[in-house]
């Protein structure tokens, strides 16, 4: 797949409308993880070197159309040090930019013509511009306004995030090490079906855990107390197993899992083998047994995919073992030259971060649902209209 990119593009003095995706998590105002924000900035630097006049478009959470002020994007703009326009649709700052200001814009969900990608609202967007780059993997898998309607207004560009992401899942994809051991986890079966699929047809051997492979242990008979899991999804969860099965992919679900009395972080822990749950028992977090075999099962490898945390990582510590033992011995083999490791969704990230093991990692995407679809072999919108 080749994208427009930047390349021979003069662009001293240009207006440039650029999509990020700054979703990131904030607490108290203050953001606690500006990993996208990071993995942004070569291209916005890129940009500004070059004497561009950049505004970027960005989203925090789900506001719903409408100005709530729990979702402004301030925060990120005094993290990033940049001016907030505070109406993504204000275009009376354009006058007093001067080659290589870079200025961002606010939530642009306030409105309800970004996320159904309303023509008129792309028009008015993208209006005093000169060209889009998108460097937004993560919502390129939208067709919203800001990645899609205002290519129909501006010349459009793939960024240097954009194209990394790309390049580097379309290698792992055509062309893996094998052994090859994909690590899927994460609450529903229903919505992880294709990219089950094509993992089965790529993988060696595939893993399911958290809520996913509460499912999958619930169609095997085994009991799953009072926890979160899709009893609609029994047949499906059956289908994939037989699917793995035809495609010689040994398929994994967990042999244990942490539980506790209620959903609370703050609940005590008991360690149990999926057959001894009880009926008030809730799941939380994958089991020991389970770890020390996922870790086993990495170390066997040669190349590692992982997309969703086993458990309430972010409950640390009493319930983010199974994922930080993922999470560790990922980075370990590949630090020693034993792996190729590429990991993808915003809660999977933040434990590498919390491990501390983020620089260890072959490839982190900052894609969940575009990682997965991109894998999947969806077409991707905000993609499809930047191919050469």
């Amino acid at each position: 797949m080749k994208l427009r990119d930047l390349s021979g593009i003069n662009l001293r003095g240009k207006y440039v409308l650029l999509r990020d995706d700054f979703n990131v998590q904030i607490v108290d105002g203050k953001i606690t993880e500006g990993f996208r924000i990071e993995r942004s900035m070569p291209t916005i630097d890129f940009l500004r070197n070059a004497g561009a006049r950049v505004a970027i478009v960005s989203h925090l959470g789900r506001p719903k159309g409408v100005r709530d002020m729990k979702y402004s994007l301030r925060g990120v703009a005094e993290y990033m040090k940049l001016p907030l326009i505070e109406d993504c649709l204000d275009k009376s700052f354009l006058a007093n930019m001067k080659d290589g200001d870079v200025v961002l814009l606010e939530n642009v969900r306030f409105y309800p013509g970004e996320e159904t990608n309303d023509k008129e609202f792309a028009r008015t967007l993208a209006d005093g511009f000169d060209l889009f780059v998108n460097d937004a993997f993560a919502v390129s898998h939208r067709a919203h306004a800001s990645t899609v309607g205002v290519t129909e207004f501006l010349p459009s560009y793939a960024g240097m995030l954009l194209n990394s992401e790309i390049e580097n899942i379309t290698r792992v994809m055509e062309n893996p090490k094998h052994p090859v051991l994909s690590i899927v986890a994460g609450s529903k079966v229903s919505t992880k079906i294709g990219v089950l699929r094509a993992l089965i047809k790529l993988s060696d051997t595939v893993i399911v855990g958290g809520a996913l492979g509460t499912t999958f242990n619930y169609a095997m008979g085994a009991p799953v107390g009072n926890s979160l899991y899709e009893p609609d999804q029994k047949e499906n969860a059956l289908s994939i197993m037989e699917y793995a099965r035809e495609n010689n992919c040994r398929f994994l679900i967990p042999l244990d899992k942490g539980v506790g009395p209620e959903f609370k972080i703050d609940a005590p822990r008991t360690d149990k083998d999926i057959n001894d749950i009880l009926p008030d028992d809730v799941i939380i977090d994958g089991g020991p047994k389970t770890a020390a075999r996922d870790v086993d099962e990495i170390g066997r490898a040669a190349t590692v995919i992982w997309n969703g945390t086993v458990g309430m990582a972010e409950w640390m510590p009493t319930w983010s073992h199974g994922s930080f033992a993922i999470a560790r011995a990922i980075a370990e083999n590949t630090r020693n030259g034993k792996l190729h490791s590429i990991v993808g969704g915003g809660d999977t990230v933040a434990a590498l971060d919390a491990c501390g093991v983020m620089d260890d990692i072959t490839y982190v995407s900052t894609g969940g649902g575009a990682f997965l679809e991109f894998i999947e072999g969806r077409e991707l919108p905000g993609i499809k209209v930047l191919e050469a």
